[in-house]
C-alpha cells in the first residue's frame, strides 16, 4: 500500500509543479487553487507513504517522479528543449527510482 500511495503522491506532485507555471505568481485564481490543493495533497500522500516506507527512499522516489514528470511534460507543454544530455539525465533518474524500488524489502 505504501508504494501505491507514493506513486499517487508523485503524480500529484507533477500536477503541483506544473500548476506553479500556470498560476503566474498566484495571480490566476483557478491555477492557484490547483497549486494549493495539489501541493497539500501530494504532501499528505507522501506522509501516509512514509508510515510504511523508509523516509529516504520515499522522498527520493517522490522528488524523482516529480522531476522526471515535469521534465518530460515541459518538452510537450512549454516547448522546452530536448537533447541527448537531457534524455540521458532523465533516464538516470528513472534508473535510480527503479533501483530504490528493487532494493526495498517491504
Amino acid at each position: 500500500m505504501g508504494w501505491l500511495l507514493l506513486f499517487l503522491a508523485g503524480c500529484v506532485e507533477i500536477i503541483f509543479a506544473l500548476s506553479l507555471k500556470y498560476n503566474e505568481g498566484f495571480t490566476k485564481l483557478i491555477p492557484s487553487i490547483v497549486t494549493a490543493i495539489s501541493g497539500g495533497g501530494s504532501f499528505y500522500l507522501l506522509m501516509l507513504a512514509i508510515k510504511t516506507l523508509p523516509l529516504g527512499t520515499a522522498y527520493a522516489v517522490w522528488t524523482g517522479m516529480g522531476a522526471v514528470g515535469v521534465a518530460i511534460l515541459g518538452v510537450f507543454l512549454f516547448k522546452e528543449s530536448i537533447d541527448i544530455y537531457r534524455i540521458i539525465s532523465i533516464l538516470l533518474v528513472i534508473t535510480g527510482i527503479i533501483g530504490l524500488k528493487l532494493s526495498d524489502n517491504y
